[in-house]
């Protein structure tokens, strides 16, 4: 999971999908990371850490890190959530063969989609549920994408 700074949006994505693939057992790596590095090692946004408190996720362990080239050889898929970070992740792998593991985090519930998660860094506290939302429901669809390709 990618974002800018891996303080809003790419923490509650990581949160998310880490509570609904413990709760289906499942045993997935899963991490984020932001592309520009301004707030390596802090925690998530307040606001990013209390929306996903109301739903029940603890985020604040979480620490910014920054996308490396490295992240593209250890992980399977890697999701921009928006479509400025799947350029700026272009630019940091270069030519990395694992470039193809690069998807659009939104592709995930509309494989044509070229939209990007709202980043809410921008706005007030009531920003943020809406993000949560949108991540919310594209987390179960990775969820349930992956089944279904794992079936086939």
């Amino acid at each position: 999971m990618v974002c800018l700074g891996n303080i809003c949006r790419s923490p509650i994505a990581e949160g998310i999908l880490r509570a609904k693939t413990q709760d289906l057992g499942l045993n997935w790596q899963i991490d984020s990371a932001g592309t520009n590095g301004l707030h390596i090692g802090e925690a998530p946004h307040h606001f990013s850490q209390k929306v996903c408190a109301q739903h029940g996720i603890d985020i604040s362990a979480q620490r910014a890190r920054k996308l490396t080239k490295q992240d593209l050889s250890n992980y399977d898929i890697i999701y921009a959530l928006a479509t400025d970070v799947y350029e700026a992740i272009e630019n940091i792998a270069g030519t990395n063969e694992d470039l193809d593991k690069v998807k659009l985090f939104l592709t995930e519930l509309d494989p044509y989609s070229t939209k990007s998660v709202p980043d809410p860094w921008y706005g007030d506290e009531s920003a943020y549920l809406p993000v949560f939302q949108i991540i919310d429901a594209t987390c179960s669809a990775i969820i349930k994408n992956e089944m279904n390709r794992s079936q086939a």
